[in-house]
C-alpha cells in the first residue's frame, strides 16, 4: 500500500473512533488500578491487606505484563484491532466477578496476573496502533494528546461514579459505616465497574471499524530493526526517563490514603481526593500538549520533572499536615500536574528523539519493556515503606522515593533536551 493509498484512506476514519479508543483504553484499567487508586483504603480493609501485599498483586501484575508489551506487537499486525481491544475488555470484565467475591491473597494475585495479560497483551500494542491509524501522517501529537488526556477524563468519571455508587449502596452516616455495610458498598461499585467494562466492548465491536483494517500491513521486525532502534541515544534516555515518571503515576495512589492516614479524612473524603486528582490529569494533558508545541517538547519534559520534584518535597519534607488543607491540595495540584504532563509529553518526544517513523511500533515495545517496569516494584515499594513506618513518616519515605526516582528522570531529560538541540 503506497503513502498516497494510505493517506486517502486515513482520512476517512470518523472522530468517534479515537473517542472509542479513548473510552476503551481507561476502561479496560479500571478494575485493576483505577477503583484502588480512588478507594485504596476501602480497598486494603475490605480485602484485609496490608500496603506489601496489595504491592504484591501489582508485582504479579508486572510480571505478566513485562513481556506482554513485546509479545502483544505481532498479535496487533495479525488481528483487526476493535477485536483485540474488545476480547480485552470482556476479558477483564470477568475478573471483575471474581475481584467482587473478595478473593485471598493467593486468588487476588493470580487475578492480577491475569489481568496483566488481559490488559497489556490483548490491548496495548493494538490500541497504539489504532491510534497511529486514525492520526495518519499528519496529525499524530494531536491523536496521543486526546488519547491520554482523554483517558484521564474518562478515569476521572469513573472515579466519581464510583464514589457516587458507594455513597448510594453506603447508607447511614457515611463517615461512621461499618465494615460490612462499606464491604457490600464497595462490592457494587465492583460489579457495576465491571458491567460498564463489558458494554464498552460491545461498542468496540461495533463500532471500531477502520473500512480498510484488513488491508494494514504487516510490519516485519527483523533483528536488524532492534538493533538499529538500540543505537539510537534518544530510546535509551527515553526507557530512564519513561521508568521514573512510571513511578511518579504509579505513586499518585497514595493521595487518597494520605488525606485518610495522615490528613485524617473519611473514606469518602479520602475517595474524593481520589477523584479529584484524576480530573487533573485531561486538563494538564491538553494544555501541556498546546505549551510544549509552541517551543520544545524535551524543554518542557524537563520542566515537568522539576515542578513534580518541587511538589514531592512538600510531603517528603513533612510540611503538609492536618489542618494545613490548602497546602495539601495546593502540594497535590504541583506534584500532579508534574506527572500527567510528562506522562503526556514522553512519546511525543519520539520526533525530536530522531526515532524513524517507520520504526515507531518497535521503538514503543523496546521502551515499554523497561520504561513500564515499576509496575513490578514500584506498588510493593510504596506498600513496603507504608507498613514499616504508619502514619507520616511512612508518606515521607514513599515521597522520597519519588523524589529519588525524579531527580533522575530530570538529569535524563535534560540529557536528551541537550542531545537533541545539538544533535
Amino acid at each position: 500500500m503506497d503513502n498516497n493509498t494510505q493517506s486517502s484512506k486515513e482520512k476517512r476514519l470518523p472522530f468517534y473512533y479515537l473517542l472509542l479508543l479513548i473510552l476503551a483504553g481507561e476502561a479496560v484499567f479500571i478494575l485493576p488500578f483505577v477503583l484502588t487508586r480512588v478507594f485504596r483504603p476501602t480497598v486494603l480493609e475490605a480485602f484485609q491487606l496490608s500496603n506489601k501485599e496489595l504491592g504484591y498483586c501489582y508485582l504479579a501484575y508486572g510480571i505478566m505484563a513485562f513481556p506482554a508489551y513485546l509479545l502483544g506487537g505481532p498479535l496487533a499486525d495479525r488481528f483487526p484491532p476493535r477485536k483485540l481491544i474488545s476480547f480485552a475488555l470482556w476479558t477483564t470484565a470477568l475478573g471483575g466477578l471474581l475481584y467482587a467475591s473478595y478473593p485471598s491473597l493467593l486468588i487476588l494475585i493470580i487475578l492480577y496476573g491475569y489481568w496483566g495479560v488481559t490488559t497489556i497483551f490483548l490491548l496495548w500494542a493494538a490500541m497504539i496502533k489504532a491510534t497511529r491509524v486514525w492520526g495518519g501522517s499528519k496529525s499524530q501529537g494531536k491523536a496521543f494528546g486526546f488519547l491520554d488526556g482523554g483517558r484521564g477524563l474518562v478515569g476521572a468519571l469513573f472515579g466519581l461514579l464510583g464514589v457516587v455508587i458507594f455513597s448510594l449502596f453506603a447508607t447511614g452516616n457515611l463517615e461512621n459505616i461499618e465494615f460490612e455495610e462499606r464491604k457490600e458498598a464497595f462490592r457494587y461499585v465492583v460489579w457495576v465497574s465491571s458491567v460498564i467494562v463489558a458494554l464498552v466492548g460491545i461498542l468496540v465491536w461495533f463500532f471500531l471499524k477502520s473500512p480498510h483494517e484488513e488491508d494494514i500491513l504487516v510490519e516485519q521486525i527483523t533483528k536488524k530493526d532492534i538493533k538499529k532502534v538500540l543505537r539510537i541515544p534518544s530510546v535509551v534516555l527515553l526507557m530512564i526517563i519513561i521508568m521514573c515518571a512510571y513511578v511518579g503515576y504509579k505513586l499518585t495512589d497514595v493521595f487518597s490514603q494520605y488525606a485518610h492516614d495522615v490528613m485524617l479524612y473519611s473514606e469518602v473524603d479520602s475517595a474524593k481526593v481520589g477523584t479529584f486528582l484524576l480530573f487533573i490529569r485531561p486538563f494538564v494533558g491538553v494544555l501541556i500538549g498546546f505549551i510544549a508545541d509552541k517551543s520544545r517538547v524535551t524543554l518542557w519534559l524537563m520542566i515537568s520533572f522539576a515542578i513534580s520534584i518541587v511538589g514531592a518535597l512538600l510531603f517528603a519534607l513533612g510540611i503538609v499536615t492536618p489542618g494545613a488543607t490548602s497546602l495539601f491540595f495546593l502540594s497535590i495540584l504541583i506534584t500532579a500536574s508534574g506527572i500527567y504532563a510528562i506522562r503526556s509529553l514522553y512519546f511525543a518526544s519520539m520526533k525530536e528523539g530522531r526515532i524513524p517513523l517507520a520504526l515507531t511500533g518497535t521503538a514503543v515495545g523496546l521502551i515499554s519493556l523497561i520504561g513500564y517496569t515499576p509496575d513490578m516494584f514500584a506498588t510493593l515499594g510504596m506498600g513496603y515503606f507504608l507498613d514499616a513506618s504508619p502514619g507520616l513518616q511512612g508518606h515521607q519515605n514513599v515521597f522520597w522515593m519519588l523524589t529519588a526516582f525524579y531527580i533522575v528522570g530530570g538529569i535524563a531529560s535534560f540529557i536528551f533536551w541537550r542531545w537533541s538541540r545539538n544533535s
